[in-house]
Formats: structure tokens, C-alpha cells, sequence
């Protein structure tokens, strides 16, 4: 098993700047002494320094901060909620052992009886699962939270329990920490992992998100190939993918690009051999993290809301240059509240402006009334685990600064990264699985000797290749058939792509092919032409976000809907009257496209987006066009009849 922090070492500190991101020890407490260290009390540890060559001059101008007293107000609401969930490994006791999750409290493991044995395995099976093939054990931790500990002898035994219990199962162990308690006791945290038997690695969806000029691309081009930048957007080159983005340096569409870690947590990019590529790198990998390069441009927004809307990131980093934090990464940090994408915030060039400001900035933000997240000051490996175990909480929001050219922070960034979760359970997996297949088209390419590629997700359902499949609508509201003749992942050929999972798809047509636009879908080829039909007309339960003044009937304006994205007219809003609707008001609103039909159902998310007015809801009702049609013949006869 790989070590990955020992929290023994931990220095005493004082009252800091980074109190203003977390708990800190209230007035008249000791600071000294590993128990009593707070969560950003060891950024004086050797071991949590920064990454590559600035390893051992990591934030010199935040230690400088560290080191000397902050007199500014610290915020008690951030603190208290923080010490309610127990949030800090380093206070002597953890929350109470959740019921439900992937984390798992066990005081110790020594010579467990065969029946005892094999109810340890289900247990760890069913953590596996919760955690959609990751599990969290804290060894020496009762299930009450308390640290109680064990000693080195008592330890050993249950480790080596543990990776018995692990390969009964076939997964891997690695430690994250150990806190050394009193008595010479300790503590110990281990992540398990297991890969699903129908899978080569887990995968987890990063989008990078941020305004221009942010260094998106460039912090892409450092993690993905292992080279730091030379300060002149170097190792950004490798992400673009048109000439025009080359000559200004901005990304004007989604560019796709992975980083991978082994079972021992070590990175696996494109320096890991000079003749590794992106196939290799999904093979050798147990954890893979795909990221969306997205564009930070005003010009370019359309796009990236229809990534997010389209390809439903498990997690999002929010790229900010220390300096200001731009208008266009504001609208970012709503879109992402709006969609319900827990995120992390990343700010870069700390090697050109100390970070101060625009952390105090973000405070501010965070904690205001429109998002009510807590800022958490990532400073060393200990800040890591503790922001990634208890970001379920959908209030803890991490914070990282780093450098591209000096490397500073970028250890604790990919330290992250590998413990990140996919954020679904094996339960909500399977049962999406079982579902008919539903492919949500995003992107469409032409290629030489193949024909029509489609990109995108596939939200539900199990889709192989050689599927009959439907592709539609068209502009009638009716689909067209087709078989699936090749299947690609993460740039390399594969014979099944599974729910939320991305996928490239060509096909087989017997007839020429209508020509395909981002927004279709892909269906079952034995759907029914009611089930596999468009619609104009559909309802929705929308809560307004923001808007200037009122919205009444006859309102245009942009709606993402997964992939689809098309401009719609609000024909009635029920209940509103003549008075309609404003900002943080409800309700039930029928829609109409205004260009081509598209395929909703029930239960999905939508987002509206007109300049800065935005609104989120849930489709309630849909008119498919074949009813449509069959209720306007009927009535047609009826009156003729009459």
C-alpha cells in the first residue's frame, strides 16, 4: 500500500490568514500539540509542499502570511458548521459513521472469525458500491467518530486484514493518511478501490470552466502532458484544436483530454513514455479524470452551457487569474449552481500577484446570500481528503492556488483529482442500465472513409455495436433507423458504452442518412413511433433566477435541455395572470420551439438563459407531435361529421 500523508508531523500555528477559509481555534484555545492543530494549521510541513521543482519554495508569500497573526474578523458561521459536521480529522473525533455512503469506521480488524470474515467482505462490497467502486476506511475509529486508535501491532494486523478483505474482492488498498495519536497509537485512513467487472478503470467527468485569459488550457496542458509552461502559454498549444485558437489563445469550442492515475496513485499522462497515447493512458489507468476544456469567452457561451447541459459533468474547476474575478467567470459560477455541479475553484499565475485579494474576494461570493458554500483554503494533503470526504455536503467548496510555471500547488491539485468520487452509487448505475438506451447527440463530425461520426452522452441504458438504433427527430417530429457500426472512448475503439459514459458513434445506413444536428437523440430501434417522436409544444415547472423586470406570455428566450438548445416562446404561464413572473418566483410554463421539433420527456432539466436572465426547472408535461396530429385529425372528423 502506497502512503500518502502522514498527519503526524503536523506543526503547531497560530491564527492565520487562512482562518477566513475554515475552522479555527476558538479564542483561548492551545495551539500546540498535533491534537490540536486546526485543518490549516500544517502548511509548515515539508512533506505538503508544493509540486515538481517549487517544491521547497511553495507559497513563500502565503508562509510569510502563516506565519504572522491575522487581525481580521473570522467568519463564526463558516467555523460552526464546519465543527457540527466533525469536519476536522485533526479535533480527535469524526462525524458519526454515516449509514449510508461509502465511508466506513472500523475501531480495528484482528483475527476475524470465517463468518465474521465473510459479513466484512459483503459490508466492503456494499461500500464499493455506494461509492461506485471506491470505499473510505478509517481504521481505529469508533462508530460513534472518536479517535480512539491503536498501536502498531494492533494496526498492522488490521491492514493486513483489510487488503485480505480487499482482494477477496479483487480491488486495491492504498493509505491516505495516518495521525499519530497519545500512547503511541494512530490512525489510519484507506482508500479501497475496486474497478467494475464491466469497466477498465473509473471514470469521473471534469469540466474546467473560467473567463478567458484564466490559463484553463495552459493548467490542462501541464496536468495532461507533465511539463510545466514557460510563461508564455506554451503548454497550452497541445489543447487547441483550430488554427484560429492557436493565433488569439482562446478556446472557441469543447476539447476532450485525460489524466490518469495507477492503483498506487501515481500519474499516468503523456510523459509517463515518449510513446504513450491516449489509448494506452485508459489502459494502464484504475482512475481516469476526463476534463472539458471549455471556452471562457463572452462569444463563445452558447457552447459552453450546452456542454454542461449536454454532457453533465460529475464535478466542475472553476479557473480564476489572481487579479479579479471577471464578469465572465461570475456567469460561469451561476450556470454551475443553477445546473447542481458541485465545483472547485482554481486560481493560477500566484507566481505574477499574491493570491490575498482575490481569496478575499471569493469569500465574499461564497458566502453570500445566492450560493451559501463555505470557502475551503486547500494547503496541504490533509486539506485534501478531508474537502473530498465531506464535499457531499454540497457546501464545502475547495479552493487551490497554483502556479503553471513554477509548479507551487499543483501536487495538491492532482492529489485531489485522484481521490475525487464519480459521485454515483453502483445502485443508481444499475438501474440506469436497465433502462432502453438513450444517447444524447452533441457533436457532429465527417470522416474520410467512415461518414458521419455523432458525439456525445449516453444518459441511460447499455448501447453496443451493431445496435439497431432510431436517430431523430426530424423535422416532421419522426426518427429515422439505423445500425451502430463502430463505438469510441476516450479516443480508442470499444464494443459497449454505458450509462454516463461519452462516446463517438459511427454508423450503417441502407439509405442515404438525413443529415444530423447536435441536439437528436438515439433510440431503441423497436420504440414505438409515440415513444420515438418530437415535439414543439412541451411544460415545465420553471423557478425564474434572475430577470430584470417580468416575464409574460410571448417571452423568447434560449433553452438547454440536455444537448438541445434552441430558442423558445412561452406561450402561457398558469396561475401568473397578467401580472407574470419575476425573479425567485415559480411556475408551471408551456413552451414552444420555434425552429424544429426535439425529443423531451418528463423529469428532465432545463435552463434558460436570455442575457443575464436565467431560470431553472423540470419538464412536467410533453405534446409529441404524433399525438399532436392524431388529436387535430380526430377533432377534424368529428366536426365534419357534426
Amino acid at each position: 500500500m502506497r502512503v500518502a500523508g502522514d498527519l503526524s508531523t503536523s506543526s503547531p500555528m497560530e491564527s492565520s490568514f487562512f482562518d477566513l477559509f475554515g475552522p479555527s481555534p476558538p479564542s483561548g484555545s492551545s495551539s500546540s500539540g498535533s491534537d490540536s492543530d486546526l485543518r490549516n494549521g500544517n502548511s509548515n510541513d515539508d512533506d505538503g509542499g508544493g509540486g515538481g521543482s517549487g517544491s521547497n519554495e511553495r507559497f513563500d508569500y502565503i508562509g510569510q502570511l502563516l506565519q504572522r497573526g491575522h487581525h481580521h474578523h473570522r467568519d463564526s458561521s463558516s467555523y460552526e458548521l464546519l465543527q457540527q459536521k466533525g469536519f476536522d480529522f485533526n479535533r480527535g473525533f469524526l462525524p458519526p459513521e454515516p449509514q449510508v455512503g461509502n465511508i466506513e469506521y472500523k475501531l480495528k480488524l484482528i483475527n476475524p472469525s470465517k463468518q465474521r470474515f465473510e459479513h466484512l467482505v459483503t459490508q466492503m462490497k456494499w461500500r464499493l458500491r455506494e461509492g461506485n467502486g471506491e470505499a473510505i476506511y478509517e481504521i481505529g475509529v469508533s462508530d460513534s467518530g472518536f479517535l480512539q486508535g491503536l498501536n502498531d501491532a494492533d494496526m498492522t494486523v488490521s491492514l493486513q486484514t483489510l487488503n485480505q478483505m480487499a482482494r477477496k474482492l479483487d480491488a486495491s488498498t492504498s493509505i491516505l493518511r495516518r495521525k499519530s495519536l497519545a500512547d503511541q497509537r494512530s490512525v489510519v485512513e484507506v482508500l479501497v478501490r475496486k474497478i467494475p467487472d464491466d469497466q477498465h478503470n473509473i471514470e469521473v467527468r471534469v469540466a474546467v470552466l473560467g473567463g478567458a485569459d484564466a490559463g484553463k488550457s495552459t493548467l490542462l496542458g501541464v496536468l495532461t502532458q507533465g511539463e510545466f509552461d514557460n510563461g508564455r502559454g506554451l503548454a497550452r498549444l497541445n489543447m487547441f484544436r483550430h488554427m484560429h485558437e492557436i493565433q488569439t489563445g482562446r478556446t472557441s469550442c469543447i476539447s476532450h483530454e485525460m489524466l490518469g492515475f495507477d492503483a498506487e496513485g501515481s500519474v499516468i499522462n503523456y510523459k509517463y513514455n515518449e510513446m504513450m497515447t491516449a489509448e494506452e493512458i485508459s489502459d494502464r489507468s484504475t482512475k481516469l479524470v476526463t476534463f472539458m476544456d471549455l471556452a471562457g469567452h463572452r462569444r463563445y457561451l452558447k457552447t459552453t452551457v450546452q456542454a454542461l447541459s449536454g454532457y453533465c459533468p460529475q464535478h466542475a474547476l472553476i479557473v480564476i487569474a489572481a487579479g479579479n474575478i471577471s464578469n465572465m467567470t461570475r456567469e460561469h459560477l451561476a450556470i454551475i449552481h443553477a445546473l447542481d455541479i458541485s465545483f472547485s475553484i482554481i486560481v493560477t499565475k500566484i507566481d505574477l500577484a499574491p493570491p490575498d485579494p482575490i481569496l478575499f474576494e471569493l469569500k465574499n461570493l461564497l458566502t453570500s446570500i445566492g450560493y451559501r458554500k463555505v470557502p475551503y483554503l486547500i494547503s496541504n494533503q490533509d486539506d485534501v481528503l478531508n474537502a473530498n470526504a465531506h464535499q457531499s455536503v454540497e457546501q464545502i467548496v475547495p479552493i487551490f492556488c497554483v502556479s503553471n510555471v513554477t509548479g507551487a500547488g499543483l501536487d495538491l491539485l492532482i492529489q485531489y483529482l485522484y481521490v475525487l468520487s464519480p459521485g454515483i452509487s453502483n445502485a443508481e448505475k444499475e438501474r440506469l442500465e436497465q433502462q432502453p438506451f438513450e444517447f444524447q447527440i452533441d457533436e457532429i463530425f465527417r470522416v474520410a472513409e467512415v461518414g458521419t461520426v455523432a458525439g456525445g452522452l449516453l444518459c441511460k441504458g447499455v448501447l453496443t455495436e451493431n445496435s439497431q438504433v432510431k436517430v431523430g427527430p426530424l423535422q416532421d417530429g419522426s426518427f429515422f433507423s439505423v445500425t451502430v457500426q463502430t463505438i469510441h472512448r476516450n479516443k480508442a475503439p470499444c464494443r459497449v458504452v454505458r450509462a454516463g459514459q461519452s462516446a463517438s458513434l459511427s454508423f450503417n445506413a441502407i439509405e442515404p442518412m438525413p443529415v444530423l444536428r447536435s441536439g437528436m437523440v438515439i433510440l431503441p430501434d423497436y420504440e414505438s413511433a409515440e415513444v420515438a417522436c418530437g415535439c414543439f409544444f412541451f411544460q415545465a415547472q420553471v423557478s425564474v433566477l434572475f430577470h430584470a423586470t417580468r416575464i409574460f406570455k410571448g417571452f423568447q428566450t434560449t433553452v438547454h435541455i440536455g444537448s438541445i438548445r434552441q430558442t423558445a416562446i412561452i406561450e402561457g404561464i398558469m396561475g401568473a395572470g397578467d401580472t407574470g413572473i419575476g425573479t425567485n418566483q415559480s411556475a408551471s410554463v408551456l413552451f414552444r420551439f420555434v425552429r424544429h421539433p426535439e425529443y423531451v420527456r418528463p423529469g428532465m432539466r432545463i435552463l434558460l438563459r436570455e442575457g443575464t436572465s436565467k431560470g431553472i426547472g423540470k419538464v412536467t408535461q410533453v405534446f409529441p407531435l404524433a399525438q399532436t396530429q392524431h388529436n387535430h385529425t380526430t377533432a377534424t372528423t368529428t366536426t365534419t361529421t357534426g
